[in-house]
């Protein structure tokens, strides 16, 4: 058996599958989601490239960028009853997270359960995988909104990701902050992580 057939073997069928945009008979994902899912997907793989990372790894970045909104179409009332106690108040469109990393159960290791439970509100065990995975979706090119400093932060990553990610936070607390949002702790537990290595 080949390195790569070695590495590969290590992945579930579902990720091996997800990593080559083959998503599971369960996703609830309309076109223009899959699209998103697609470039953010691109990002990862492109970053985990330029990272030297193995091919495992790039497969696993990739699959997380194709699963991360598997189920962001479906219902916030039929996925609410499927997520864990502490992230049963979110708002509808913030529990697809959630649901999809309580399906990949099993198929999928803590490390990418955490990035796809969490890559909306953020979280402080997030590995590199979960760090990258919350910036490829706010940073993918087909977000509308501030084209001009998100390509510019694009164009710092994947070397420079813990100063994007600082920023990347601080903005995205700020937006919620200025809205009357409320931030739920573990975003509030990743923000704080966050400042505290910029220290």
């Amino acid at each position: 058996m080949s390195s790569l057939q070695q590495a590969e073997h290590r992945l579930s069928t579902l990720v091996r599958e997800a990593a080559e945009g083959r998503l599971p008979a369960w996703a609830v994902a309309k076109p223009t989601r899959r699209e998103h899912m697609a470039r953010v997907a691109a990002l990862m793989r492109a970053w985990a490239e330029a990272l030297g990372l193995p091919a495992d790894e790039v497969a696993r970045w990739s699959a997380a960028g194709y699963l991360h909104d598997a189920l962001r179409d479906a219902p916030g009332d039929e996925l609410r009853p499927h997520v864990p106690a502490d992230f049963r108040d979110l708002p509808g469109k913030l529990l697809h997270g959630p649901a999809a990393a309580a399906r990949l159960a099993g198929q999928a290791d803590e490390e990418m359960l955490d990035a796809i439970r969490c890559h909306t509100l953020g979280c402080p065990r997030f590995g590199t995988l979960g760090r990258a995975l919350y910036l490829a979706d706010f940073l993918e090119p087909g977000r509308t909104f501030s084209p001009e400093w998100t390509e510019s932060l694009r164009r710092r990553m994947p070397g420079d990701m813990d100063a994007v990610l600082r920023e990347v936070v601080d903005a995205r607390i700020g937006h919620v902050e200025e809205n009357g949002g409320i931030l739920h702790p573990e975003t509030k537990a990743f923000h704080a992580q966050v400042q505290a290595e910029a220290r």
